[in-house]
């Protein structure tokens, strides 16, 4: 990837080429990682043509090199053939008659002179072919070189830098990619993804482009339901109508379902009447007590569960809510998934999040099309209960991170060190990251609109350290990180993003 130190697999037909679609993306995206990755883009154009310059030059040198040296061989000939043609009048000047005689009658027989039949009888091939038969082919140039270490199915070398131009590609519109690797057949894919579960229990499928501006994903022929449209689900039913799925949508404020209708969704009247409708349907809500409202209370989805509906809870909830969730679901006949997503709502818009999957994996495959939609990557981590944990994991070092962001940027303020200058100093380190960037922004500007809310997180929070309690597991920095985001929220900012945390430093 163009300016991205990281990879990722890229399916074919996800690729654009660079030139026809450059204006398109600059116009949609206007960010700052975009533009650097076009100036990368556009650095690598200027070099790769200044290389092929070169190329041509040392190919026109390789042949006037080739010319020079067939001239003089030419003249080494003519030289050759001169001495040979003296030493043949002296070698006929100092023979006898007897000589003369079996000369003679070596003429009548139509014969030549040993010397002469050698020159006649010389291979062709040894020497430079004649003008007019000559390859007057360029040799490629010894820049461009392409080794193969043995016969790889599907992979395919690019035959030369100009076509190598001509095909270059962009996945998505954060990054773009030049295709110098040969492309991996989906049945190399597979047998990665195998060997990996293998090894560790788990695998992962990456969507390479699962942006809203990419068409190339082929919707399932499955209806689609959608449960709750807070931060995240508003960016997950927004890409998966982009890409051409059928989704009907409910959410409890009704008002949030009108924006979604007016792109083509349905409206659900009840969670029991969405699931009933629907072949898969999704839910994301804020924490284990409105997933389980959802699933068990009046006109909720289990009243809509009959054999063969599948469920998909992607809220972030321990692992006990959702093992309940999932055996009260399978009771009445139908397939559970958790399907929990780390992310914010910028990364829920963009379709990047990244999605931890656990339950049914007949399920989890019959998502494949939905989940590239919304995430760049999903992983399957086996039975329920475990996606719940991971994600609480995640979270949990997520949340205590920026706590020591906010702790960082105040002990900055008061000991007179300049705020943006360690900001500038983090972001030329190994911390250096997007997350790192964009909140330590959001505190120097004091903009704390939420992308991730602040009392969602400091949930998480809890919900980690519980987990811990429940294996006997210390957790002493997730503590006092979730003490200070409790300080936060008494101080009104639950609403807030989770960098408002700072605020409880200041006050």
């Amino acid at each position: 990837f163009f300016f991205l130190v990281s990879s990722a697999w890229i399916k074919v037909e996800q690729l654009k080429p660079y030139h026809p679609h450059k204006e398109e993306m600059i116009k949609i995206n206007k960010g700052k990682r975009f533009q650097q990755a076009v100036d990368a883009v556009e650095e690598f154009l200027r070099k790769t043509k200044g290389k092929d310059q070169a190329s041509s030059h040392n190919s026109n040198e390789e042949k006037n090199r080739r010319n020079s040296s067939e001239e003089r061989g030419k003249q080494s000939t003519g030289e050759e053939k001169r001495k040979a043609s003296l030493s043949e009048g002296k070698l006929k000047k100092g023979t006898g008659e007897g000589k003369k005689r079996v000369s003679s009658v070596s003429s009548e027989r139509g014969s030549k002179s040993p010397l002469k039949r050698a020159q006649d009888q010389s291979p062709r091939k040894r020497g430079r072919p004649p003008k007019d038969e000559k390859d007057l082919t360029i040799p490629e140039s010894s820049t461009v070189k392409r080794v193969m270490t043995g016969t790889v199915a599907g992979f395919k070398w690019p035959p030369s830098v100009s076509e190598r131009r001509a095909n270059w590609h962009c996945p998505s519109p954060e990054c773009f990619v030049f295709s110098t690797q040969p492309a991996v057949c989906y049945q190399a894919i597979t047998k990665k993804l195998k060997v990996c579960e293998e090894e560790t229990g788990s695998t992962s499928i990456q969507a390479a482009d699962s942006t809203a501006v990419n068409g190339s994903i082929t919707p399932t022929d499955k209806k689609i339901g959608f449960l709750g449209l807070g931060l995240m689900g508003s960016g997950i039913v927004s890409n998966l109508l982009k890409m051409g799925h059928t989704v009907t949508v409910w959410n409890r404020t009704a008002e949030k379902c009108d924006l979604f209708i007016q792109e083509g969704a349905r409206l659900g009247r009840t969670p029991a009447e969405v699931v009933s409708t629907c072949d898969i349907t999704f839910a994301c809500v804020s924490d284990p007590k409105a997933a389980k409202d959802l699933v068990l209370g009046p006109s909720g989805v289990l009243q809509g569960i009959r054999p063969g509906k599948c469920y998909v809870d992607m809220s972030t909830v321990d692992a006990d809510t959702v093992t309940e969730l999932a055996q009260v679901i399978v009771s009445r006949g139908g397939r559970f998934l958790e399907a929990p997503v780390s992310g914010n709502q910028q990364l829920s818009n963009d379709g990047m999040l990244v999605i931890l999957a656990a339950g049914d994996r007949g399920l989890y495959e019959d998502c494949s099309s939905c989940f590239q939609a919304m995430g760049k990557t999903s992983f399957f981590l086996g039975e329920v209960g475990n996606a719940a944990k991971m994600m609480l994991i995640v979270n949990m070092v997520q949340g205590s991170f920026m706590a020591t962001i906010a702790e960082g940027l105040t002990l900055a303020q008061v000991t007179g060190q300049s705020q943006q200058t360690l900001l500038d100093i983090l972001n030329q380190g190994q911390l250096a990251s997007i997350f790192l960037d964009q909140k330590c922004q959001n505190i120097l500007q004091g903009n704390f609109k939420p992308d991730f809310y602040l009392k969602y997180i400091q949930k998480d929070l809890r919900l980690a350290i519980a987990l811990g309690d429940s294996v006997n597991h210390p957790t002493p920095m997730a503590a006092a990180a979730n003490e200070v985001y409790k300080r936060a929220k008494a101080l009104d900012q639950s609403d807030n993003d989770m960098s408002a945390v700072y605020r409880a430093y200041i006050h």
